[in-house]
């Protein structure tokens, strides 16, 4: 691909998987896993297959995932390292942050 140049990824909810999906080219490039907690989206894990390392696919998928959550209107617990700095680098999600469950999910580990 070369540089400069968007590529194309798919990304979807499978909630079968507890996971947002990113696809580039009909190939799974990677996915955020979740659970839900009490009508909470607990975002656990967030990976990408090597191959697609460095293209800002995880950034799409957090970006997806999150405005998905807005529309939906459900609040959000990030878990996940990369989610949790995701929102930190984009303070215009904290609002969707359940920051009592996540401080409390985080003194459970």
């Amino acid at each position: 691909m070369p540089d400069g140049v968007p590529e194309e990824a798919v990304i979807r909810d499978d909630p079968s998987e507890g996971a947002y999906l990113i696809e580039v080219e009909g190939v799974r490039a990677g996915k955020a896993e979740y659970r839900m907690i009490s009508g909470r989206r607990v975002f656990t894990h967030t990976e990408v297959a090597d191959e697609f390392t460095g293209r800002g696919l995880a950034n799409q998928v957090a970006r997806f995932a999150l405005d998905d959550m807005r529309e939906q209107g459900v609040w959000v617990v990030p878990l996940c390292p990369f989610f949790a700095a995701y929102i930190r680098r984009h303070p215009e999600y904290d609002d969707l942050v359940d920051h009592e469950m996540t401080r409390e999910l985080k003194n459970r580990r």
